[in-house]
């Protein structure tokens, strides 16, 4: 079982910057792909950005030039640093592991996190 705990959202002005945090812990190995999603009430979970183990990334179109994705892989950690927030933003904030191996050697797919609020005002 693989659990995955989020940090550091916030309220913030338009302009500022917050960075979210995710740690997996559990009987991991290896995470192939870790990744941020958002939900913004009335609306269906996009995603944000995710980040493979050799450090590939990919972005919404939304968020590209604003937000960075990062990871340490030794701590099975993945951050956002968010930059240049605008209201539009504003949304739950979810963390999200995909492909784990665990150290028995097997697969385990798709965790997700409790979900962080990010509140940007106008």
């Amino acid at each position: 079982q693989v659990q995955l705990v989020e940090s550091g959202g916030g309220l913030v002005q338009a302009g500022g910057s917050l960075r979210l945090s995710c740690a997996a812990s559990g009987s991991i190995f290896n995470i192939f792909t870790m990744g941020w999603y958002r939900q913004a009430p009335g609306k269906q979970r996009e995603l944000v950005a995710t980040i493979t183990s050799g450090g590939n990334t990919a972005y919404a179109d939304s968020v590209k030039g604003r937000f960075t994705i990062s990871r340490d892989n030794a701590k099975n950690t993945v951050f956002l640093q968010m930059n240049s927030l605008i209201p539009e933003d504003t949304a739950v904030y979810y963390c999200n592991a995909d492909r784990i191996t665990t150290m028995g050697g097997q697969y385990e797919y798709d965790y997700w996190g409790q979900g962080t609020q990010v509140t940007v005002s106008s």
